[in-house]
Parts: C-alpha cells; structure tokens; sequence
C-alpha cells in the first residue's frame, strides 16, 4: 500500500487529482491511499511520518507549500514530495526542501501519471525498513540500519544514529520486540544495540564507534551467542 499526501486547498483540484489518482490505479493495479489536507498548515502540523509521497500545492491561504515542506524536512528526509503550481519560478525552489518534481497547473493526466510513475519507482529503489518516533517537534522518521544503538532513561529514549542523537519516549520492552527483526539485541536493561555495528568486546563491554556499552552479567552468555550468530551471517 502507498500512502499518499494531497496537499491542495481548491476543490476543483483536489477532485481532478483524486480522480486522476482513481484512473492511475486502474490502470497500473497499484493499491494508493490518499489523505487530503486543504492547507499547508494542516499536514505541517503535528505532521506524521507515515506517507511515501507528498503532492504539495505551493500557494495556499494559511501556509505555503515551500514553508509546508521545510517544515516536514526536519522531520522526515525520506518522504517524497512533489509541487503543484501555476507559477513555475516558485517550483524552481523545490530543490531547497529537495522535491522530486513538480506539476503545473491545469494538470493533465498523461504528465501526471508520468510524474507519479517517477516517484513510485524511486520509492520502490529506495532500501532499508524505517521506524517513526516521537519527539518534541512531533514525530521523526528514523532509518532502521542508521540506528547505532538505543540507550533508556526510565520512559525517555535515546537514539544514536548516524543523524546524531534523537530523544523520545517509550519502553524498552516495545523497542526490543519492534527492533528484534532487523539485528537488534538488548545487551543489557539500558542498551539494545544494533549488531551490525559491533566492532567486537572490550572489559566486559561491547563497543561501537569506540563506546563501552554495558554488557550485563545476566545477559553476557546470550548475548556473545547472538554476536556469534550474527556475524557468522546465521541470524535472521
């Protein structure tokens, strides 16, 4: 499934592109769900990471879609997004917030399923498994392979990445079992570190990037079992 933003505050253009998106999937046998948002405002907001792609007109009464997208690039790199507009020169500064493309109005369906075509495809080359967590802006799309290791004080998460460090909220319990597929292991009650990044063990620690990460007594056995398994390539 496709999860799709249509970012449009004219009527007659949220029915043409909902239409179109209508016909598209007739066409191609893609499964697309749509979410209309009738203001830049309204998906900047309290913005979720959870859709692929993004289609963002750029004028709109309460907020632009230029300011819209810079919004949601602080939060989420990996969706993408795409400008619709009449005024062209304003689309030229969709590389600023990175946009694929952009379509001008009135829109015609051969380019606009051309330019969703693109987008579908650079989606479907795109690797890795992402998760969403909150933080204090709203919710931050993390790549699961980025993640070095999570580190818990009581309900408050933090994850070291590649990005720099992310703080949240949440339990070690959900993390564990959400994590677990991707080479995750809890190596003690505040770390799960990804085994991936694992240079080896250093006074009874298991190090990444230089860093002494606890491994606890209780879990010293299991835990060297797992690193074995992993980097033997046996896990799953």
């Amino acid at each position: 499934m496709i999860k799709i933003a249509i970012v449009e505050d004219e009527q007659i253009y949220i029915d043409q592109l909902q239409n179109y998106m209508k016909q598209f999937c007739e066409e191609t046998s893609l499964e697309i769900e749509t979410t209309i948002f009738r203001d830049g405002d309204e998906i900047a907001e309290d913005y979720k990471a959870g859709f692929d792609i993004i289609l963002m007109d750029i004028q709109m009464q309460f907020m632009d879609g230029m300011t819209a997208a810079e919004k949601i690039r602080k939060l989420d790199d990996e969706v993408i997004i795409m400008f619709i507009t009449n005024m062209t020169q304003y689309a030229i500064r969709g590389y600023e917030v990175d946009a694929l493309d952009y379509m001008v109005k009135p829109v015609e369906y051969f380019s606009f399923s051309q330019k969703l075509m693109r987008a579908i495809s650079r989606l479907k080359r795109k690797d890795g498994h992402f998760i969403t967590v909150p933080v204090e802006s709203g919710v931050k799309k993390l790549k699961v392979e980025d993640i070095y290791y999570l580190e818990s004080f009581g309900h408050r998460i933090v994850y070291k990445t590649k990005d720099g460090e992310f703080d949240s909220r949440g339990t070690m319990k959900d993390l564990e079992e959400a994590l677990a597929p991707y080479g995750f292991y809890r190596s003690a009650k505040s770390y799960l570190v990804n085994m991936k990044y694992v240079d080896g063990v250093r006074n009874g620690c298991c190090v990444i990037n230089d860093e002494e990460l606890q491994i606890s007594r209780q879990k010293r056995k299991e835990f060297m079992e797992a690193l074995l398994d992993y980097m033997s390539g046996n896990s799953k």
